[in-house]
C-alpha cells in the first residue's frame, strides 16, 4: 500500500486495523519530502523529530488499546506564519530568520492534544503580503503540477505540499484569498473560515481584523 497518498479517514482506518503503523505513515512521508521538494520548496523547516514523537504516541496508545482521534498521526504541514512552539517561524521574512516561537499557537495546541503528525513549516510570500509565493525572502516555491507555474500565494507552501502528496493536510491563513487562491491553483480544496471561529492566537498578523487560520 503506498502511504503517501492517504486520506484522513483512510488513515485512521489503516491505523485502527493496524494495517500500518503511525511511525510507517511519518517515516513515508518524510522520505517523499526529502526525495522530492527539492524541486518544489514547499517547505521551509522540517520537523522531523516532533513528527516521529508524535507517531511514537499514536502508536503507543493503539498497543494499549486506546482509542484514538481521527487526525491522530495524520501528517499535516503549517504555514511558517504560525507559531509551533521550539520550532522557526519566520514568516517568510530574513527579519525572522532565527525567531524561534516561545509557545504554540492555539491551532497548534489543538492539533497537537490530537496527535496530529506535524512535519513542518510551509513557505510563503513574506509577512504573507502576495499572491505566488515567489516574494519569499528564501526562495520562490513551485506548482507540483507545472513546475513552470507558481502555486498561488499567500499560503502556496501548504497548497504545493498537500498537492505533492507531502502531507495530507496544510494549514494556512487567509485575508484576501491567501488559503483559497492558492487552494484553486493547485487543484486542492482551501476553506477560510468564518471570522472569530478559529482562534488567530500564535498568528503573526497581517491584517487582524480580516485574517484567519484555515486548512
Amino acid at each position: 500500500m503506498e502511504l503517501e497518498n492517504l486520506t484522513i479517514s483512510k488513515t485512521h482506518r489503516g491505523l485502527v486495523k493496524k494495517e500500518f503503523s503511525a511511525l510507517e505513515i511519518c517515516q513515508a512521508y518524510l522520505e517523499k519530502i526529502e526525495s522530492e521538494d527539492k524541486k518544489i520548496n514547499a517547505f521551509l523547516t522540517i520537523t522531523k523529530d516532533l513528527a516521529l514523537s508524535q507517531a511514537k504516541k499514536v502508536d503507543d496508545m493503539i498497543s494499549t488499546g486506546r482509542k484514538i482521534p481521527l487526525i491522530s498521526a495524520v501528517p499535516c504541514a503549517i504555514k511558517d506564519i504560525i507559531l509551533v512552539e521550539d520550532v522557526k517561524c519566520t514568516a517568510g521574512s530574513k527579519i525572522l530568520e532565527n525567531y524561534i516561537a516561545p509557545y504554540d499557537a492555539t491551532v497548534i495546541k489543538k492539533l497537537k492534544g490530537e496527535n496530529c503528525v506535524i512535519l513542518g513549516k510551509t513557505n510563503l510570500d513574506e509577512f504573507a503580503m502576495g499572491s505566488s509565493t515567489e516574494n519569499s525572502a528564501f526562495f520562490p516555491t513551485k506548482n507540483p503540477h507545472n513546475l513552470a507555474r507558481v502555486p498561488g500565494g499567500s499560503s502556496g507552501g501548504s497548497a504545493a505540499a498537500v498537492a505533492a502528496d507531502e502531507c495530507i493536510f496544510a494549514l494556512g491563513s487567509d485575508t484576501g484569498g491567501s488559503i483559497r487562491q492558492p487552494a484553486s491553483f493547485c487543484g486542492m480544496v482551501g476553506l477560510k473560515p468564518t471570522y472569530g471561529a478559529v482562534s488567530r492566537f500564535g498568528l503573526i498578523a497581517f491584517a487582524s481584523s480580516l485574517d484567519q487560520i484555515g486548512p
